[in-house]
C-alpha cells in the first residue's frame, strides 16, 4: 500500500505524462527514457492521459470515417 501512495506523489506533471502516454501510443519510445519515465510518472496521471488518447484517437477515426462516406455518397 505504501508503494501506491509513493507512486502517486511522483513530480512529474499532467502534460509531461500525456507527452509520453502519446510517444507510447505512437510507439517511438526510446528504451531509456522508458526506463527513467517509469521511476517518475504518476501511475493516476498515466490512466487519465491514457483515456483521453484514446478517446481523441476513437473520434478522430469516427470524423475520418464520416468524411469518407459522405464523400462516396455525395
Amino acid at each position: 500500500m505504501d508503494e501506491l501512495k509513493d507512486a502517486v506523489k511522483r513530480k512529474m506533471s499532467f502534460a509531461q505524462t500525456m507527452r509520453a502516454v502519446l510517444w507510447s501510443f505512437i510507439g517511438l519510445r526510446k528504451g531509456a527514457e522508458h526506463e527513467r519515465d517509469m521511476t517518475r510518472l504518476n501511475p493516476v496521471h498515466v490512466v487519465i492521459a491514457g483515456v483521453i488518447a484514446a478517446a481523441v484517437f476513437i473520434a478522430v477515426l469516427i470524423v475520418i470515417v464520416r468524411m469518407v462516406v459522405s464523400q462516396a455518397a455525395g
